[in-house]
């Protein structure tokens, strides 16, 4: 029985499942929730980024949330728990905000330190976010699971840049990344092996984020959004991708990735085994008229593909991706999915 949580853009939701089917709990009501992280090492330990309330931290699984009062940004559209860096027993925690900032905190969340160096990089003035260019965000944290001072940020727009002394001092753009980075997943059974989603495919490292090269061969949609693999199996990989942000996201700006739901995302999820092509998955209504916006495989069921949609439906996909099945759950949106650990 499999226990998820999701943000929708407002709130943070529960999802379990029973032996009567799935349940639905609201947690956080109301906030612009855009992403969550769990504690690898404590599953009651949440960070929730939100669009314009800052971040909410709970120590008892949702039950009760206090806000981070000393985070100095109220836009927070990635978090991440750290599970290699530790203290006093818990992860140090990440927040990635717009304007683009990076802050850590080691003492759950009542004191913040900003990564400055980051926002001083010679490529700091041209990032900009195309809907509204004026800004850029820090869209997306990896974090490794053996090494403390790893860090990976994405910008949307900006490309992936690399910190290896926990967020001190930074590698501007990494050779062969793409700018509109979207996604970045640090595999935790290969941690020098990382892909990055993005707005114009998808590019892979060998070498914990330090150069990048493209693995687009098999896509045939290039707008890439969501990047899952199996945790211990770091030779399969799934993305989501649209033709375009317009069929991913709907026409007009929007805020972060808050969709306007008007037109067909045309959208696909893709699948890649070894050194093969990608090839789109089947089992589904294909083409997919909304965005699958969140992937995840949880580690307790590591041949199954969960994916959220822009629309909020959940659907299952087992035996990597073989076979799929629409669950009986309907939320407003799903932008993130987080799988509670075990």
């Amino acid at each position: 029985m499999q226990t998820l949580y999701a943000t929708t853009g407002d709130n943070v939701i529960l999802l379990r499942e029973t032996t009567r089917g799935w349940t639905v709990e609201p947690l956080l009501h109301g906030v612009g929730a855009q992403c969550l992280a769990v504690d690898p090492i404590d599953p009651q330990y949440l960070l929730v980024g939100t669009f314009d309330e800052g971040a909410f931290l709970s120590a008892d699984g949702g039950q009760s949330w206090r806000r981070a009062e000393g985070l100095p940004a109220s836009r927070v559209l990635s978090v991440a728990i750290s599970p290699s860096w530790r203290v006093g027993g818990r992860g140090v925690l990440f927040a990635g905000c717009e304007p683009s900032a990076l802050y850590w905190s080691e003492d759950g969340g009542r004191h913040w330190h900003e990564a400055s160096a980051l926002r001083q990089l010679p490529s700091a003035p041209t990032w900009s976010f195309p809907p509204r260019p004026w800004t850029s965000h820090v869209r997306s944290i990896a974090l490794s699971p053996c090494d403390p001072g790893l860090v990976l940020v994405g910008i949307e727009l900006g490309g992936v840049l690399r910190s290896t002394d926990g967020g001190i001092t930074w590698a501007d753009q990494r050779p062969g990344c793409y700018l509109d980075c979207h996604a970045l997943l640090l595999h935790p059974a290969m941690p020098g092996l990382v892909f990055e989603a993005a707005g114009g495919g998808v590019a892979r490292s060998e070498n914990a984020g330090d150069t990048w090269h493209t693995v687009d061969e098999g896509l045939d949609c290039r707008y890439v959004w969501a990047v899952a693999s199996p945790p211990d199996d770091p030779t399969t990989w799934f993305v989501s991708a649209a033709p375009g942000p317009r069929e991913a996201h709907g026409p007009g700006p929007h805020r972060g990735a808050m969709p306007n739901r008007g037109g067909a995302a045309q959208a696909r999820i893709y699948r890649r085994q070894e050194t093969n092509p990608w090839e789109p998955i089947a089992g589904y209504p294909e083409p997919l008229s909304s965005m699958p916006y969140a992937l995840v495989i949880p580690p307790t069921e590591p041949r199954t593909l969960y994916a959220g949609f822009r629309d909020g439906q959940l659907w299952r996909g087992t035996e990597l991706g073989s076979a799929w099945q629409k669950l009986d759950i309907q939320l407003d949106t799903i932008f993130t999915l987080v799988p509670v650990p075990a």
